[in-house]
């Protein structure tokens, strides 16, 4: 299965989620998520462009947790952060992050956001207050083989909510803070 997905910094998210309603977006909840990162112990993650992540969601409002195992393999294209997808359903948190780290795998990075979720005909939106970076946007979709038509329409939606392709972000979140902490480290910020 392809995820498609395009990223975007979002300067004004209360203007963007007013859009969103505009368009006939339905919210569909806002839910706190801490993401755990892995090198593998047989190959570079960084060099091939893949990630293993761990996340954990827990639904505001609802006394409900979720946790998933994500295999993300190398981007597509050179336009977007369109990638093979494959997720599981784990059940226990801490256990997950044992039997990772028992097999070599060794964490990178944390990121930490909450994510306010919308839908939009086959479109998820999902808005975005990362800690540490800032407000984005994710507008993502799942395509089974080809999947050229999709991220047109993908380009097309971005456009009516004001943005353009020159503004999509192809890294992820981890790969930007690592950039933002090691610029701070560089011009000798805390």
């Amino acid at each position: 299965m392809v995820e498609v997905e395009l990223k975007v910094e979002v300067k004004d998210p209360q203007r963007l989620e007013q859009l969103l309603k505009s368009l006939g977006a339905r919210f569909e909840g806002e839910v706190q998520q801490l993401d755990i990162y892995y090198s593998a112990p047989h190959r570079d993650f960084k060099l091939t462009d893949e990630a293993l992540r761990l996340r954990r969601s827990s639904h505001r409002g609802l006394a409900t947790e979720e946790c998933y195992l994500t295999y993300k393999g190398p981007k597509l294209d050179a336009l977007s952060k369109s990638r093979e997808e494959l997720t599981v359903r784990v059940e226990g948190w801490e256990e997950a992050q044992s039997l990772l780290q028992s097999l070599g795998f060794i964490e990178v990075g944390r990121v930490s956001k909450l994510r306010r979720g919308y839908r939009l005909a086959d479109f998820v939106l999902s808005l975005d207050q990362v800690e540490g970076l800032g407000n984005f946007l994710e507008v993502e979709t799942r395509a089974e083989g080809g999947y050229d038509q999709i991220l047109e329409q993908a380009f097309e939606l971005l456009k009516k909510l004001g943005f353009n392709q020159h503004e999509v972000i192809r890294e992820s979140y981890l790969e930007l803070l690592c950039c933002s902490r090691e610029k701070r480290l560089r011009t000798g910020g805390a």
